[in-house]
Parts: structure tokens; C-alpha cells; sequence
């Protein structure tokens, strides 16, 4: 008896069908075909102690199973739900009469119970697309598919569970998930806040521009100054996340495997922070069994590279290409797949080796030599990446002890972050891929940037006084355009060019004297 049962397979962040052929006929062999990976020819053990551990007899006969597209290759263990009611349909103790209008999928252990998979949401997503009437899964997986609306979502826990299901003796309960409701009750939930930085006006005044126009940021200051303390606080006063960047930030994670059980949408911007030792392929994604990386997973958030200059230089110049075309195209000999990775980039560093240059009481070791090398290990192309460079000193023991006077908390400085940023939408309604002011090209510098006649002497005069290279001219007014956003100003002015000059610390040639 031939059968045929409906899974999927994830490749990039999208799902595509699978058709899994089940034929039961006269003989004793099995056969799986289909371009299978070993996870999933492993599957025939599991599946035979999981039927006959519930009293079911694994079919006596020939076993043949296709898995169809043959040219895309099945991998993990999550076809092993799939297969099991394939075989056992194909042996008639399944009925066939409901089974095509389901997508099933799910991992069994040894007594028929499941585990959870990876690629849940995506899955969903393109089932509802091809019009399929539900999506049988984990319970564990279960809401993370139940975000997708005009679609029946069944969690189970039980190879039985299904059987029964399909025989029409028991009647499964549809998960259903409030979308706009799961969404909006975590939108502000931050676990860091900028409430608890003493002191630092100057650094959060940066951060706030960086957010306002989406601005890469570096951060240059010794040991203890708050590098990293403000950098895990950027995320709570970004905009929040619009319900559609919620949901392709849930389905990266989703592939990625990193959402928890009983996980819905991701409603707040990630926030990511490799280690210094991470690999190429860990950070842009790919690998034998490709998967996002790290700059993915900080999609529509934030990537922050603490200790910048330990990164090794081969892997900073990976950065290059995704922050400036905001996705990356991994391309192996068997596979091309294209990730998104529109993130905000932050990075935080030392000085010099010592860490303590410009530090104003405690002495630094190293020679201008050894600072301008130490600096040389970020290489000119990728620091143009960043349009604020902002240097950050130790708080004075007088700031940090001070109680009478409470810092600004993130939620005051997300609301002019807020306007700035719909003043921005405004503006770039009518250009595709442009959102905010760190999108800008050339054209549109000269369009939306050009600062008053008393704003351009100022900058002229910043390029030749203070050495900026050229380099600095187009990052200058890109944050201008942003200060002066925050001020409801529609003229970038004099104050804002000189504002955003201060933002570029590393391009004076005498900073290291």
C-alpha cells in the first residue's frame, strides 16, 4: 500500500514541503531514499522500538520510503514522527483518509514520546501558505508555531496520540496563541536599564544619537569606565520591534534552535555578544549543517564585540561586507543560502595594551608605537563602519556615591529615540530599504544633510584643524542629520556639525601624540 505523508525541511530561514512515499509490499528489506542524512536513516531504530514498545507490529514486509524533492538533503531527527505514521498508514493501522491535509513533525524517543525540533515557526508559516488545515508537532513547539494565524496548530506528546488522531478515536487540543496580545505584554520587559549608569551624560548622549539614527558605535576607554555596562542597556532604548520584525527575529532563532520550550515571539531586539575566540563560520552562519550565525541571531538588534582588537583580524573583516548590505550570502559548493543581518553594531576596546592611555590618574606604559600599533589592529575600512567613536573615562568616586540626584531612566530617553526615529520613517517613506539616517547614500546626504552655510565653514574647518580624514566628512553629517532629528530641527545647523565632530575621536591624527 503506497502512502503519503507531508513534512519539511528548513533551508536558509525558510521552509520547503516534503513529500515522505511510504510502500509496504512483499519482501523483507528496508529502503530509505531521498538524499538522507545519517540523522535521519538513524530514524529506523527509534521508529521500530517506539511502535512495538506501544503494542504495534512493524510492518513484516518490504519497506520502501521516499522522501521527495531527492535533490534537497533531510536532515535531523525531526522526520521521524512523519515516518513512523507513514509506515504504520502504509500497513493499514493509520487511517489515510485525513492525513494529507496535515504537516506532521517531531523527533521519538525509544517509548514513543517526542522531543522537540528546530525550524518550528518557518515550518508553520509556509504550511499555512500551501493551505493546509494543521501543523502536528511537540507540545514543546507548539506555541512557537501557534503565532501563525489561519492556521490549526496540535501539540503532542505521544506517537499514540497521533495514531489515535488519525483513526478518529481521539480528538487533539489546538494550541491557540494571542499574536498581538503575547507580543505587546513583553515589549518593555528589559532586564538592564540606563537608570543604574552614575555619571557617563556625555557616553549615554552618544548612545541616545546612535539609537535615534541607528549608528554603529565604538567605544575607546580603560578597564571599568562602563564600556560593556552601557552597551547591555542599548537595547532598552531602541524603537521597539514592529510586530513583522518580531516575527522574522523568532523564526531566525527558531532555525537557529535557540528559542526555549514553550516560546512564542521574540518581542524584544536580541542582543548579542561573541566571544572574542568565535569562529568565521559561528559568526556569519553556514557550516556542514548550515545555520545562522552570530550577526543573524542580532538581527533588527544589537551585535556588541567587547575587547574589539582581540578579535582576530580575519574574522573583523567579515563584518565588512553584512554592515554595509545588512545581510550575508554564505555560499558553499553544496549550498548558497542568504541570512539577514541588519544589526546595530557596538564594539568597546582599550586604548592601548596597558589599557590606561589618557587615563587621568593612573599612568600608561605604553609607547606612541605600541598605542598606533594596538589601534592598527581594526583596519581603516571597518572603523569607517562606525560613525560614532566616542572616548569614555572612569566615573569619579564623587559621581558614582552620589544619591541625591537619579539618573535618566531608558524610558524617557526611548521617547525622543522614538520621534527621532518616526520623523526618519517619514522622510524615507518613498525609498526602498532606507529607514533611518545610517542608510543614507551620497545622494541623499547632499539632499536631507547639507548643513547651513555657518554649519559647512565649521566642518570645513574641523577637517583641516583637527586632521579628520576624509573618511569622517560623510559620517559627520550622517550623525548631524540625527542630532538635529532629536531637536526637531529641519535644518542640520552649526551646533549639530559640531556635536557630531566630537563623535570622531579616532580620525584626529593627534589623538595618539
Amino acid at each position: 500500500m503506497l502512502v503519503k505523508v507531508n513534512a519539511s525541511a528548513v533551508q536558509g530561514v525558510d521552509a520547503t514541503m516534503i513529500t515522505i512515499e511510504v510502500n509496504v509490499s512483499r519482501g523483507v528489506q528496508f529502503f530509505l531514499v531521498g538524499l538522507p542524512d545519517n540523522a535521519v536513516k538513524e530514524s529506523h531504530e527509534r521508529i521500530l522500538s517506539a511502535v512495538e514498545h506501544n503494542g504495534l507490529r512493524f510492518p513484516r514486509g518490504q519497506v520502501v520510503i521516499n522522501m521527495a524533492p531527492a535533490d534537497i538533503k533531510k536532515e535531523g531527527s525531526a522526520y521521524d514522527l512523519p515516518l513512523a505514521i507513514g509506515i504504520l498508514a502504509a500497513d493499514g493501522k493509520v487511517s489515510t483518509e485525513r492525513l494529507e491535509r496535515y504537516v506532521i513533525m517531531g523527533e521519538l524517543s525509544l517509548d514513543g514520546s517526542l522531543q522537540p525540533i528546530k525550524g518550528a515557526l518557518p515550518i508553520a508559516i509556509k504550511a499555512r501558505e500551501l493551505g493546509y488545515d494543521g501543523f502536528i508537532l511537540p507540545t514543546q513547539n507548539a506555541r512557537e508555531a501557534a503565532v501563525v494565524n489561519q492556521l490549526k496548530v496540535f501539540g503532542v506528546n505521544h506517537l499514540m496520540q497521533v495514531v489515535r488522531f488519525f483513526n478518529g478515536e481521539e480528538e487533539l487540543t489546538q494550541t491557540v496563541v494571542d499574536t498581538r496580545a503575547e507580543f505587546f505584554s513583553h515589549h518593555d520587559s528589559f532586564e538592564f536599564d540606563f537608570a543604574d549608569v552614575k555619571g557617563q551624560e556625555s557616553v549615554k548622549r552618544a548612545f541616545e544619537v546612535a539609537a535615534s539614527g541607528s549608528h554603529n558605535i565604538i567605544l575607546i576607554g580603560p578597564p571599568g569606565s562602563g564600556k560593556s555596562m552601557m552597551a547591555k542597556r542599548l537595547p532598552s532604548i531602541l524603537p521597539p520591534l514592529s510586530l513583522a520584525e518580531s516575527l522574522e527575529t523568532t523564526k531566525i532563532h527558531s532555525v537557529a534552535g535557540k528559542l526555549g520550550a514553550d516560546s512564542s515571539l521574540i518581542a524584544t531586539r536580541p542582543f548579542r555578544a561573541p566571544h572574542h575566540t568565535i569562529s568565521s563560520v559561528a559568526l556569519v552562519g553556514g557550516g556542514t549543517n548550515p545555520q545562522p550565525g552570530e550577526i543573524s541571531l542580532a538581527h533588527n538588534g544589537v551585535l556588541f564585540c567587547d575587547e574589539f582588537p582581540e578579535f582576530p583580524r580575519q574574522i573583523l573583516e567579515l563584518l565588512r561586507q553584512p554592515l554595509e548590505d545588512r545581510h550575508i550570502t554564505v555560499s558553499r559548493a553544496k549550498y548558497t543560502i542568504d541570512y539577514p543581518a541588519n544589526f546595530m553594531m557596538v564594539a568597546s576596546m582599550n586604548p592601548c595594551p596597558c589599557g590606561y592611555y589618557n587615563h587621568p590618574t593612573h599612568p600608561c606604559i605604553c609607547t606612541p608605537a605600541q598605542v598606533q600599533r594596538y589601534l592598527g589592529k581594526i583596519s581603516g575600512p571597518l572603523m569607517d563602519r562606525f560613525d560614532i567613536q566616542c572616548e569614555i573615562t572612569p566615573v569619579p568616586f564623587e559621581e558614582i556615591s552620589r544619591k541625591d540626584t537619579p539618573a535618566e531612566s531608558s524610558a524617557v530617553i526611548r521617547e525622543r529615540v522614538i520621534k527621532a526615529r518616526n520623523i526618519q520613517e517619514v522622510r524615507y517613506k518613498d525609498m526602498k530599504g532606507v529607514h533611518c539616517n545610517a542608510q543614507m547614500t551620497e545622494k541623499m546626504i547632499h539632499e536631507f544633510a547639507e548643513p547651513d552655510e555657518q554649519g559647512m565653514e565649521l566642518l570645513r574647518m574641523a577637517m583641516l584643524k583637527l586632521n579628520l580624514s576624509a573618511r569622517a566628512y560623510s559620517r559627520i553629517l550622517k550623525v548631524s542629520r540625527t542630532i538635529a532629528d532629536l531637536e526637531g530641527s529641519e535644518k542640520v545647523q552649526s551646533q549639530h556639525i559640531a556635536e557630531a565632530i566630537g563623535y570622531r575621536t579616532l580620525d584626529r591624527e593627534d589623538w595618539v601624540d
